[in-house]
Order: structure tokens, then C-alpha cells, then sequence
């Protein structure tokens, strides 16, 4: 009894301890909320690549092909392999920041690219923002596989002012770089000592501090195009001049009509890129900066160009819009194009983007820290609830505090209305701790309801804040292998009493990022329009004459990637766990790479528990795996797989059984031939829909036992050839 009386004696001075017990409960919720803000943002949001958030954006270089400048394709449409990174095809960007900071120069973001041909090398010369000093200073890099590949070279340029923009080009036999330094308040020409890494200063041409400047001869002069925006009555992104001259080096003379161009940011006065010669004719490229800055380039062909008159009309550049928004490297915008013709004959360009309009960082932080606060204020709440906060201000600043305070206060008091009713607003906003608890008693099961309501809002509000602060842009982004990404091929088999949950799938999975293509698979019934699905990337129908399970593996020329993801259409999970998959599999390309695992270590059939009972797994379920078709599907339709194949055909089940058994039988018994990916959450959408292919889990289980005794005696046993879980250093096993 006197145990009892003394605790609670304890439990009243501790919540009686006015100030000292609401500092303390305030300061343990702090850190509760803290941690689960942390784990939240780590378990949710990819970190991997390298670079640091800035508010200018998270741009990436891209490179480009085709027949002539208004026909430019993606690096990856065209099909350029590189092996040594998995990498079939290479996918854009192909120069980042992770890049650039992983050669030993800390990088934030990478803009403004201009290429320089030299035989059958080529030289990227671009923007690279230094993570330690914030300000753009110049880098290069070297390709000899026509853009495939770089090997960065270094920053060549590094002056004491932000440097941009490194227009490129020749003269009497010369190389000259003329970046953007704007803030220097002039204009300077740069002569490459040693090309490409050693550059001096060769003049200062023009003492105006022009933006975004190029030259071009044209008509036996060389003309400047630039953008001064030190003016007052310029109009910022909205200002173009021209300069012309007898030679880079000046003496420059302003164009009669200068500015040519001073009006709304969207109209692309400011330059984005290398003008161009095609066909006879001059292009200009320029900046649209209407709805964000930088949102895309716009073509113009120069029709008037002389010392007193100008004139230019917009052309269509052809260019593909991105599909995928903040899944796409520049889903958000490009504002800067260099397209140039290779000796072949064919076009090359290459282009910056950004996933995140601009301001997007700021905007984020903004709301973020407003959630947060929010869900501060419910702690507050909680508190008051709980007895720990008995006043939300200080007792010396309301009018009845017995607390000594000095004469001017006192004096100041007596003095101002304003005091007096803040004083008194004050005290009743110190009344709600008193009014909560007696309107939500804990005691009562509404209180508590209305607590766990409390706490749950509070829970979620600061998950999603610490989302907005720390989670990044919020879209998914590829894993690169080697500084190199690429795309597979997403297959799905299904019938039309699945339709329902085919078109969520399409919808859904044709954002993630690396999927270039959804095949579908049609098994049964009437096939649908591909014009009936919304989504991200093109929708391939391939009609089966039987329906047969084996119809998964079946041998497709027109898949032009490497990997494939065979996902049955009821499955449903993040794109960030489709991503991680993939990197998994590029980095064991000769495996099957899958979210399900499974342990045979006998004749019977069991479920994931079972594998993760005994810590390992021998099987991967190829209704979510990641293969290569060439060799995967190869293998089921050989001849040796026939008699697998006429068991699947019989017992409408365990093709994935078989695909497990042909890999561990082709593989060297020294070497692992699955891989486990772990996906943290996914939901069946065929429970919702009611149309699951295995509604009988047992009966289902009983069926693949005897494909697994059937199987080790066609191919062999796979109980000896089991893989522990968390073996990998990623950590996603």
C-alpha cells in the first residue's frame, strides 16, 4: 500500500512538474517522431544516387540520334548494347551528377551540353555544379563508341564566378570555348593550350555581361546571339540581342534593332543550344521559360538575318514528349539542345532535363515543414490529453500570474490596450488543456478513440512531411550498374475475364521508369484494344492459338531488351521495388531474379515460410522474375524441356517449376542460379476481383508436388542448391 501511495505521489509530481514534466514529454515525442519520420523516409524513398538536392534541380544529360535534326530518337529506341554494364539496351541520361561525383569532382547537378567531333572521338563539354563552392564550373568527357559510353576527363574550367554554358567551336584552326560568366560582367574567349583538359583566357570580346551566347557565321560574319539581363526594363528570359563582327574577336556592333526581342519568357528569346545549318537554312534554338524555367526547347528557322533586320518563325522539332513525368529523367523539362552530323551522315545531340519543375525543392520544404508542424501541434494536443502540458504559454504573461515581474513590463502593461487583451487571450488559450481533458476523458472509450485518432493523424502527417523534406521529388528513379542504365520488357499472360486487373497493371507499372515495353499475353476470350489502356509506354497484344501456361516462355523477336520481367497481372507492388529488381538482375544477368521465393529440400511443395524457416531458398516463382528471354526462353523451348513441357500442358500448373529446374540443371553446381528481391509490400488484385487462378491453395500445392517429383526425375535434384537469405551487401534479400 505505501509502494502504491508513494508511486503515485511520484506520478502526480511528475505530471504536476509543470514546466520540467512538459519539457520532457515534448522532448521524448520529438525524438519518437523524429525516428519514425527517419525510418519512414529511408524504407520508402531512393537514396542511391549520389547526389546532393539542389534547388536549381537534379538535371542529367541525355544523347540522341537520327536522320536529320527534326527525327532525333532516344538512345535507347536505337538499341545500342553495352555488355560490360548489362546494359541492353543503354537508356538515358547518360552523364549525372553520380557520374561526375564518383570521378572525384563533388556535383550537384549537370546542364548545358555542347559536343565537340574530333574524327571518331567526341568530346562532351557541359555544366557541372560544384557541391562544395555552389557555382557551375566546366567539365568534359570523352566518348569513342559514338556517345555510349564516357570517360570523364575532369573540370577543365574553374573560375572564381559561376561558369555555364561552354560554347564550342572552331576557328582558324583553333579551338575556343566561350562559357557563360555573367556574373563576371563580361564576356570572355577561352583558347583550348591542350585540348580538351587546359584552356587559357584569349580575350575578354564584349563587356556586357550577355547570358547564354553563341556565335555562327553566316554571310561572311560571325554573329553573337545573347541575353543581357542586367538592364531594368528587360524582361528576364524574355531578352534576346544580336552583335555582329568580321571575327570572334570583335570589335562587335550592336544589331540596329537591338533587343530583338525583349517580351513573355515562353516565346525561346533566350538561347538553349548550338544553332544549326540544315538543308541550307539556319536554326536558332531557344528557351521556353513559360510555365517553369527551362520547361523545353523551341526551333526557330532564321529567315532574315543582316545588320539592321531579323526575322525567324518556329519550326517543329519532333521531339518526343516524356510519358512519365517525375519517373522520367526530364519528365519535367529540357532547356538546352546541341545536335550535330557525324561523318556517317547520321545526327547526334545531346540534351539536359530535370524530373522536378523549378522551385520544386522549396515548394516540398514548404509543405513538408507545414505537415510537420501540424502533427506537432497534435503532439501538443496529446500532451494536454495526457497531463503532461498544462499550459501552452508562460503563467508570467497572463494577467493573474503571482510571478514577480519588473517595473517597466508593468508599466507597459498598464500603457497598452494591445498588452492587456493579448494577456488575456493568453489565459483562455491556456484554459484548452483543461477543456480537452474534460471534453475527450481518457477514461472513457470515446477518449481513447479520439486519442488513437490523434495519435494515427499525427503518425501519418509526419511520415509524409519527412516524405516532402527528405524524400526527394517523390517519383521513382533507376538504379544505374557502371554509371549506365537501361530498360526491360514487362510480360503479363492473361485472359479476359482478368481484364479488370489488367488495365490497373498497365496503368500502374507503365510509369516505372526503366519498363520500355508491356506485352500482354492473351491466353482466352476476345482481346482488347490496346487503345483501351492508359498507359506510360507502348501496349503490345500477342494472341495465343492455345491456351497453355507455356505461352509465357514463348520465343518473341519483337522484344528488343534483354531482360523481361514475366509478372502475372495480379500482382501489384512499387515501382522502387520493380527498380531494385532490376539491378539485381543486371548485376547476375545469367539468374533468375525474382520477389517469391521458395525451398524444395524434398518432394513436397511449401510456401515462403517454409524457406524462411531454414534461412534459404532453391526456387523463385517466375510469375514476378526477372530473366534474360534470349537464354530463358531458349532454354524451356529446347528440346530437352519438351517432356517438362507436355506436364505442364497436362496438369495446367508448375511452369515456373520447370523454369527453376532447366536454370539449376544449365548451371555449374559451384554457381547460384536464383536471386531473391524483397518486396515489402504487394497486393493480389485478383482477391479484389475474385478471378484467382489458385483459389484452392492446397489442392494447388499437391499438384506442384508431384511437377516437382516428375521434375527431379527428368533434370535432377535442386535440394542440394539452396542460397541463405541477407547474404547480399544491398540488403534487399
Amino acid at each position: 500500500m505505501g509502494g502504491a501511495t508513494e508511486k503515485t505521489h511520484r506520478l502526480r509530481w511528475w505530471r504536476n512538474g509543470g514546466v520540467s514534466s512538459a519539457l520532457s514529454f515534448l522532448f521524448i515525442a520529438f525524438m519518437v517522431f523524429a525516428s519514425i519520420g527517419f525510418s519512414y523516409t529511408y524504407m520508402m524513398y531512393n537514396s542511391s544516387s549520389g547526389c546532393q538536392e539542389d534547388s536549381e534541380g537534379s538535371w542529367a544529360i541525355g544523347v540522341f540520334y537520327g536522320d536529320s535534326p527534326f527525327s532525333l530518337k532516344p538512345i535507347e529506341a536505337v538499341n545500342v548494347w553495352e555488355n560490360r554494364s548489362a546494359a541492353w539496351p543503354v537508356a538515358n541520361p547518360i552523364v549525372t551528377c553520380a557520374w561526375v561525383t564518383d570521378s572525384g569532382f563533388p556535383s550537384n547537378f549537370v546542364a548545358d551540353p555542347f559536343l565537340y567531333v574530333q574524327g571518331e572521338a567526341l568530346y562532351l563539354f557541359f555544366e557541372t555544379k560544384n557541391s562544395l563552392t555552389m557555382q557551375g564550373d566546366i567539365g568534359v568527357a570523352k566518348s569513342i563508341d559514338n556517345g555510349a559510353s564516357w570517360q570523364h576527363l575532369g573540370v577543365v574550367l574553374d573560375e572564381e564566378w559561376h561558369l555555364s554554358y561552354p560554347y564550342v567551336f572552331d576557328y582558324n584552326g583553333q579551338i575556343y570555348m566561350m562559357p557563360e560568366g555573367s556574373k563576371k560582367g563580361d564576356l570572355r574567349l577561352y583558347r583550348a593550350v591542350t585540348f580538351p583538359v587546359k584552356w587559357k583566357l584569349e580575350k575578354i570580346i564584349l563587356k556586357r555581361p550577355l547570358i547564354d551566347s553563341v556565335i555562327v557565321q553566316h554571310d561572311s560574319k560571325y554573329w553573337l546571339f545573347g541575353s543581357d539581363h542586367s538592364r531594368i526594363s528587360t524582361k528576364k528570359n524574355g531578352e534576346l540581342e544580336i552583335w555582329y563582327s568580321n571575327t570572334p574577336f570583335g570589335p562587335w556592333k550592336q544589331h540596329k534593332k537591338n533587343p530583338v526581342y525583349n517580351t513573355n519568357r515562353k516565346t525561346g528569346a533566350r538561347n538553349g543550344g548550338r544553332p544549326f545549318f540544315y538543308n541550307g537554312s539556319l536554326y536558332r534554338l531557344g528557351q521556353d521559360d513559360g510555365e517553369t524555367y527551362g520547361k523545353r526547347v523551341r526551333v526557330f528557322k532564321i529567315e532574315v538575318l543582316t545588320s539592321y533586320s531579323y526575322k525567324e518563325v518556329e519550326v517543329d522539332l519532333g521531339f518526343e514528349n516524356p510519358t512519365k513525368g517525375k519517373n522520367a529523367w526530364n519528365g519535367a523539362r529540357s532547356h538546352h539542345l546541341d545536335v550535330q552530323r557525324l561523318n556517317s551522315g547520321q545526327w547526334i545531340a545531346v540534351s539536359d532535363g530535370d524530373r522536378t519543375p523549378s522551385g520544386d525543392m522549396s515548394r516540398r520544404c514548404i509543405i513538408g515543414w507545414l505537415l510537420i508542424l501540424a502533427a506537432g501541434s497534435l503532439v501538443l494536443v496529446m500532451g494536454m490529453l495526457l497531463g503532461f502540458v498544462r499550459c501552452i504559454v508562460p503563467l508570467s504573461w497572463c494577467p493573474n500570474s503571482l510571478k514577480k515581474r519588473s517595473d517597466s513590463f508593468l508599466v507597459w502593461e498598464r500603457s497598452s490596450l494591445l498588452s492587456s487583451r493579448l494577456r488575456h487571450y493568453l489565459s483562455r488559450l491556456n484554459r484548452v488543456s483543461s477543456v480537452l481533458r474534460c471534453k475527450m476523458n481518457l477514461k472513457t472509450s470515446l477518449g481513447r478513440f479520439a486519442f488513437a485518432v490523434i495519435l494515427i493523424t499525427s503518425i501519418v502527417l509526419t511520415c509524409v512531411g519527412s516524405g516532402y523534406i527528405f524524400g526527394g521529388s517523390g517519383g521513382h528513379k533507376p538504379y544505374a550498374i557502371n554509371h549506365h542504365y537501361s530498360q526491360f520488357t514487362m510480360l503479363a499472360m492473361t485472359y479476359d475475364a482478368r481484364l479488370w486487373n489488367l488495365k490497373w497493371y498497365i496503368k500502374h507499372y507503365s510509369q516505372c521508369p526503366s519498363v520500355r515495353e508491356i506485352v500482354v499475353v492473351w491466353n482466352k476470350g476476345t482481346p482488347p484494344d490496346p487503345t483501351e489502356f492508359e498507359s506510360a509506354v507502348p501496349v503490345r497484344i500477342r494472341i495465343e492459338e492455345k491456351n497453355s501456361l507455356n505461352n509465357r516462355f514463348k520465343l518473341d523477336p519483337l522484344i528488343k531488351t534483354r531482360g523481361v520481367l514475366e509478372l502475372d497481372d495480379d500482382i501489384m507492388m512499387s515501382c522502387e521495388y520493380i527498380e531494385r529488381g532490376f539491378k539485381v538482375w543486371r548485376e547476375n544477368p545469367e539468374r533468375l531474379v525474382g520477389f517469391y521465393p521458395r525451398l524444395v529440400n524434398g518432394a513436397e511443395y511449401r510456401g515462403e515460410k517454409h524457406a524462411r524457416k531454414f534461412n534459404a531458398y532453391n526456387m523463385i516463382l517466375t510469375g514476378a522474375a526477372f530473366m534474360d528471354n534470349e537464354v530463358a526462353f531458349k532454354r524451356y523451348w529446347s528440346e530437352e524441356a519438351e517432356a517438362g513441357r507436355s506436364a505442364v500442358d497436362a496438369v495446367f500448373n508448375c511452369e515456373d517449376v520447370l523454369m527453376n529446374f532447366l536454370f539449376a540443371n544449365a548451371t555449374r553446381a559451384s554457381r547460384g542460379y536464383v536471386e531473391y528481391v524483397k518486396a515489402s509490400w504487394a497486393i493480389d488484385t485478383s482477391k479484389l476481383s475474385g478471378v484467382a487462378i489458385s483459389e484452392n491453395t492446397q489442392s494447388h500445392y499437391r499438384v506442384r508436388s508431384k511437377c516437382i517429383e516428375r521434375f527431379t526425375a527428368l533434370y535432377g535434384r535442386i535440394s542440394d542448391r539452396m542460397v541463405e537469405f541477407s547474404r547480399r551487401k544491398d540488403g534487399w534479400d
